[in-house]
């Protein structure tokens, strides 16, 4: 059916106006970490805010406060896992994914890129889009906890160990959890 009256326009209206500024308010409240990047954590928060506040906004027999309830509450846990992740390591690595290595010293790494199904155009891609034309001139590509390509540049003064501290240093920590 097309329209059954004004009053139900109306309604959603309303819903939609009330329910989008108590959202706005509680991403506020749930800090910058409910809007980053996404990883398959945050995507499944992102997909069930949408999807509570599609349901607020066309149901008839939820009120508004129980859709503004059920978002603080998506939200909330939201914070609390975030808040567990910042503090455990063995936290973190059920949460999130590790960096991979997909291009090392002009080698692609084959069974890394399978396991993550990147492929070489991919990677190729992330190089050229990096300012790099040719992949002499890459030390690293590197997949990001949340799905970003990291292109690091070969550089003379650099040692391999200093450039990779940060993903061996990460990698170890979870390993060691």
């Amino acid at each position: 059916m097309w329209f059954d009256d004004w009053n139900a326009l109306l309604d959603v209206g309303i819903r939609g106006v009330v329910c989008f500024i108590g959202l706005v308010v509680l991403l506020r409240m749930g800090g910058k970490r409910t809007l980053t990047k996404m990883n398959a954590f945050d995507f499944i928060m992102t997909y069930t805010i949408g999807s509570t506040l599609a349901s607020v906004l066309t149901s008839e027999t939820l009120t508004i406060s129980e859709g503004i309830t059920a978002l603080a509450v998506i939200i909330g846990v939201q914070y609390v896992i975030a808040w567990c992740e910042v503090r455990s390591d063995w936290f973190q690595k059920i949460i999130k994914s590790q960096p991979s290595v997909l291009y090392a010293d002009n080698d692609y790494q084959i069974k890394t890129m399978r396991k993550e199904r990147i492929s070489r155009v991919e990677v190729l891609a992330a190089m050229r889009y990096s300012g790099f034309l040719d992949p002499s001139q890459v030390e690293y590509v590197i997949l990001e906890t949340d799905g970003q390509l990291s292109v690091l540049p070969k550089q003379k003064e650099v040692d391999d160990q200093r450039v990779m501290q940060t993903v061996r240093a990460y990698k170890n920590a979870l390993d060691q959890t």
